[in-house]
């Protein structure tokens, strides 16, 4: 193990574009053409349904756009630089690994069924494919865990833009610039080229302006918001997202911050390639046993949930249930735009990995280690001192130590990469700077998606009870749905109560990935697939498995001898939610099996049972 102490960052992006580059052409195309047999003469939602306000159907990069902007956010950013604790291998093996085994299948799948549902909920395709009981159970579970998941997302966002004028105009000048865009794309045809030069052009000059711009006190004091300022900007800003027409902000908002998230890591990779930076974590550290400051778990089973969407991710779920099958115009795009953004987004979580590794351990652990442990800490591990910490202090003007939560370091990791660039010189402030603004907003276009999700569910359940729900066009049910779920996180952000039930988002975002597979693998073997239901089949039982085995973890070995019941309680709910979902899944595999295929269904296909679209 020795001998991969020390390699070359530049060795580990090039295994990963390879891996990634291969797993596409012959994995992906595999699913794509034998698992789900994708046809483009099928009518999607998109088309079929098509409301000019949530069914619209769209330019597949311009959906690409979308998709991965609502999919990435603090996950492949934060995840993979908190697993450095454990060294750079674990953590680079599970994205690897994860992402073409595991997330790219589960996106995939969970987007052609959701395609093959007229563009429902993961909630509602349970009820068909299962039962109607499994369905309202698995709708209150991802409800539940949506609702932490967006509060946790916000919280995070709230932190990077906390303070930082620069970042916060930036972000805020992305909505305008998206709805110039939104208007060009919806009312010039064949514009998409246009509008994306154009708000590429006007995206550079918020970012390059803004700086600028930041320098007059003036200015940037009507840009240094107090926190609870920003929870409530952001709660009204979900709203707004969740209500206003798809392609009017949502869709031209997350296509434009695209460019930016891209644009940033592919120049992160450049700035590697021109560094050719050493990985300063070794392979594998002393924490993989347990008690690190930061995951205080082994590194197994914890990797695969502090990891989360940086190799296979429930909140994808939502997404490929939520706005993506209603925007998708062809069947065969689901590999470009399910597969493609899971594989982009493995690659992020890579590059973030790399960021935190190439800095020296003692820095890494002095800026993520909490300020009330780190004298202990210190004590017990005399060789992680800082070594380089107070010069990057004073670089960037911010005390850097005890700032935990892993954002910190993967600026400080990807500004000390640029800053060695040639002619870049005594700019790790500006680099510093804009890496928390790149973070924000890489946050932000989940939290939009995700919100406009959350109202199509609550929908879906409120419909259960009062019909008129269930006309996506009816706009009261529209609005109320909106103010109560927007309210149920943006409460939960203002007061701060969710941030001690952040480790739950681990936890229950892996349930839900889980969910997701094992529901669409009951899908695949009604369609008499069953040999190649077994690619979402295995990730699935492999992922219910080790998640569950976390949250025992969890509860057992942190959540009670702390007398943190709450969190117990929480986590032991979305548990058990998640199980009864499992054992009426595995019961209807069963009956499945014993069928015989001898009937057509709507779209032509031979299956073993009708069920309804």
């Amino acid at each position: 193990m020795e001998f991969l102490n020390g390699i070359n960052a530049l060795t580990l992006v090039f295994v990963s574009l390879l891996v990634f580059a291969i797993a596409y052409r012959f994995y992906g195309i595999f699913m794509a053409n034998k698992v789900l047999r994708l046809n483009a003469s099928n009518i999607t939602p998109a088309i079929e349904f098509a409301d000019g306000k949530d069914y619209v159907a769209t330019n597949k990069n311009v959906l690409f756009g979308h998709h991965f902007a609502a999919i990435a956010a603090a996950g492949p950013l934060v995840g993979p630089v908190l697993a450095a604790q454990f060294g750079y291998l674990p953590g680079a093996l599970w994205i690897l690994i994860g992402c073409v085994l595991a997330g790219g299948v589960h996106d995939m799948v969970v987007l052609f069924a959701s395609i093959r549902h007229k563009g429902e909920s993961l909630a509602t395709i349970a009820g068909k494919e299962i039962g109607k009981e499994t369905g309202l159970i698995a709708g209150f579970a991802i409800l539940f865990i949506l609702i932490l998941t967006l509060a946790g997302l916000s919280l995070a966002c709230i932190s990077a833009m906390h303070e930082a004028s620069w970042s916060l105009f930036t972000v805020i000048a992305t909505m305008p610039i998206a709805i110039i865009m939104g208007l060009i794309m919806r009312y010039r045809k064949d514009s998409v080229t246009i509008a994306s030069i154009l708000g590429g052009i006007m995206l550079i000059a918020a970012i390059v302006g803004g700086h600028e711009l930041m320098q007059f006190k003036e200015i940037s004091n009507l840009f240094h918001w107090k926190i609870e300022t920003i929870s409530i900007a952001i709660t009204v800003y979900g709203f707004f997202a969740s209500v206003l027409p798809v392609w009017l902000l949502l869709v031209p908002r997350d296509y434009l911050s695209t460019y930016l998230k891209i644009g940033t890591i592919l120049m992160l990779a450049i700035g590697v390639v021109f560094v050719h930076p050493t990985l300063q974590m070794p392979a594998i550290t002393d924490f993989i046993h347990g008690g690190g400051p930061i995951i205080g778990g082994p590194v197994l089973p914890f990797i695969f949930i502090v990891i989360a969407c940086g190799a296979i991710s429930g909140f994808h779920a939502v997404i490929a249930t939520g706005t993506t099958p209603k925007m998708l115009t062809n069947e065969k795009e689901i590999l470009f735009v399910g597969y493609g953004a899971m594989l982009v987004e493995g690659f992020v979580a890579l590059m973030a990995l790399i960021a935190a590794c190439t800095l020296v351990p003692g820095d890494y652990f002095a800026i993520n280690t909490p300020k009330e442990m780190y004298e202990s800490f210190i004590a017990q591990n005399p060789g992680l001192k800082p070594v380089e910490l107070a010069y990057f202090s004073e670089k960037i003007g911010v005390d850097l130590q005890g700032r935990t939560g892993g954002a910190v370091s993967l600026a400080v990791g990807m500004a000390h990469i640029f800053n060695k660039i040639p002619f870049m010189d005594d700019v790790m402030a500006y680099w510093y700077n804009f890496a928390i603004m790149f973070e924000a907003v890489f946050i932000l276009t989940a939290i939009d998606a995700g919100t406009r999700v959350g109202r199509f569910f609550l929908q879906e359940m409120l419909g259960t009870v009062v019909p008129r729900f269930n006309d996506k066009n009816w706009m009261p049910g529209i609005i109320i749905s909106s103010l109560l779920f927007t309210f149920s996180w943006g409460y939960l952000v203002y007061t701060g109560n969710v941030s001690s039930i952040w480790p739950l988002f681990g936890i229950s975002n892996q349930l839900l990935a889980a969910c997701g597979l094992i529901v669409c693998t009951t899908m695949l073997i009604r369609m008499n697939r069953k040999k190649y239901a077994l690619c979402a089949a295995i990730p699935g039982i492999f992922m219910a498995l080790i998640t569950f085995w976390a949250g025992y973890e969890q509860i057992m070995n942190v959540y009670l001898p702390k007398e943190q019941y709450l969190l117990s309680s929480l986590a032991l709910l979305a548990m058990v939610l998640m199980l009864i979902v499992f054992i009426n899944t595995f019961k209807r595999w069963y009956r499945l099996l014993s069928m015989r295929a001898d009937k057509i269904d709507y779209y032509g296909d031979t299956v073993k049972e009708l069920v309804e679209r």
